[in-house]
């Protein structure tokens, strides 16, 4: 009669369990270029959201404007800035706001957005630096604006 090892398989013939170091490395190495390729491409992708987000919220800051504008008369000075948007400020009879239904958003990257009127570019000018928050620059540091 045949000796028996783990779960009647014959003594020699005994199956390994685990892995190796090797095969361990190999495996790292495997996912460690994955992540290399996948990373950029998904880190990227979060990047163009954030100016897309940016850009929806500049629309819709602007069609907030032009509602205001329809009830004033006039867009709000600089020094009022957006706030107008939010406030009934003392000297516009004729405010009927809010024209947002929350506070006045900061761009994605936690920076308030820029107003003045009137502006450079249009009657006024509504921009977020990106995500430097510098003016100027290229890509997701470059300045999302109205016009």
């Amino acid at each position: 009669m045949q000796k028996t090892g783990h779960i009647g398989m014959p003594a020699g013939r005994r199956r390994r369990r685990g892995f190796t170091l090797l095969e361990l490395l190999v495996v790292m190495v495997i996912i460690g270029l994955l992540a290399g390729f996948v990373a950029p491409k998904y880190f990227s992708q979060i990047g163009k959201s954030e100016v897309k987000v940016a850009r929806a919220q500049i629309d819709a800051l602007g069609k907030a404007l032009d509602q205001y504008r329809l009830d004033v008369g006039h867009y709000p000075t600089t020094e009022q800035g957006l706030a107008s948007l939010v406030m009934r400020q003392p000297s516009e009879d004729k405010w009927d706001g809010p024209y947002l239904q929350k506070d006045i958003p900061a761009d994605p990257w936690g920076n308030p957005y820029v107003f003045v009127m009137p502006g450079e570019h249009g009657e006024y000018d509504l921009l977020s630096y990106g995500r430097d928050g510098m003016p100027g620059g290229e890509g997701q540091a470059g300045d999302i604006t109205s016009w």
